[in-house]
């Protein structure tokens, strides 16, 4: 989904864009902030997912895009099988964050696709706003 982010007609310098990335245990956030940091944003993760504070995303980064990556259960345990609370942990994970999916930019589902089908993804919505990196 995207939100009402209109890009400007002129050229947008992707170091001026401050981009979140938010989401469950598991679903990539860490690998895709990497890439984007690699590619010249200034992307952050503030672990949303662990925080009460609905809008903590909004508080610490102050982002102008949040891309929201979601994963389901099966595919978190494949990702990360020493890490589990079971079902119940990734749809708590999943309530904190319903103030996050309710207002992001982009939402992908990482269920089965891999780092670099999201980190394209991803890239490809960036261009669709004039934020070629």
């Amino acid at each position: 989904m995207i939100g009402n982010f209109m890009p400007d007609s002129d050229p947008v310098d992707s170091k001026t864009v401050r981009i979140a990335v938010v989401g469950p245990c598991s679903s990539g956030k860490s690998t895709l902030t990497k890439s984007l940091k690699a590619a010249g944003f200034a992307a952050r993760h503030p672990a949303q997912e662990h925080s009460y504070v609905a809008n903590m995303w909004q508080r610490i980064t102050q982002p102008d895009l949040l891309v929201y990556l979601d994963v389901d259960y099966a595919n978190m345990r494949a990702r990360r099988p020493h890490i589990d609370g079971g079902p119940q942990r990734l749809a708590e994970q999943h309530h904190r964050l319903r103030h996050a999916r309710e207002q992001c930019d982009f939402y992908l589902d990482t269920s089965g696709l891999s780092a670099a089908e999201v980190k394209t993804a991803v890239f490809n919505f960036l261009h669709t706003l004039g934020l070629a990196p």
